[in-house]
Formats: structure tokens, sequence, C-alpha cells
């Protein structure tokens, strides 16, 4: 194999990593989304099933009363509809995936950046070479 071949197949591999990078970076976004909708929006809780009139119930952070932190005992049904360990594991489970698409990101970018490199002080040896002949 020659080396530009070479070198074009390594660009091709690592434009490939820095590709699985953006589309995990793109997962964690997802999560984060979710995560940020389990917290900031409000939401609806049926005391039945087929309940005609759903108790509304304000969004899990951004709460004045104690809809977010007062459960049953009180009489308040929106306690177990959003609780926090769920939204807690979504942010989670968002940290690994976003470490490992920078990580995956990082490389991909930095390999195809090198062997540009490569290839321009190539480039430049050969023009030296031909400019002492």
């Amino acid at each position: 194999m020659r080396s530009r071949e070479y070198d074009l197949d390594f660009r091709d591999r690592a434009g490939r990593i820095r590709a699985w990078g953006i589309g995990l970076l793109a997962v964690a976004t997802l999560l984060w989304t979710w995560c940020a909708l389990l917290l900031l929006t409000p939401y609806s809780v049926q005391e039945e099933p087929d309940d005609r009139y759903p108790v509304e119930c304000e969004s899990r952070l951004l709460t004045e009363r104690g809809t977010a932190n007062d459960g049953l005992l009180r009489g308040n049904w929106c306690q177990n509809e959003r609780d926090w360990p769920e939204a807690l594991a979504v942010l989670g489970l968002s940290v690994p995936v976003s470490i490992a698409g920078v990580a995956l990101f990082l490389s991909g970018s930095l390999r195809i950046r090198m062997s540009a490199h490569a290839e321009a002080m190539r480039e430049l040896d050969k023009y030296a070479d031909t400019r002492d002949a």
C-alpha cells in the first residue's frame, strides 16, 4: 500500500471516529433536553384511570408552592408522577455519553489535522528537494 493510499484510509477512519463522536454528543444533547423537560415543564396527573379532570402540577424545579417536594400525605398527587431520581438518572446517563462523544470527536479531529500537517510537510520536503537538485 502506497503512503498516499494509507493516508487517505487513515483520514477516512479518523472521519468515522469523529462522526461517532458527533453522534454520541447528539445523544447526550437529547438526554439533557429530556432532563430539562422533566424538570422545567408543568404536567398533569390523573387521580383515577380516565379521569376527566386531571390535577395540574407545576414544574418540579420552578415552583413557588410545595408541589415539588410535599408528598401524598398532604393529598398531593403530583409527587410520584415526576420524581427526582428519574431526572437525575437521565442526567447521570448523559455524563459518560458526553465524555465519550467529546473524546471521540477530539481524537478524530486531531488525527485529521495531524495527517494534513504530515502531508504538508511531505510536500514542503518534496519542493525543497526539487529546488536543491
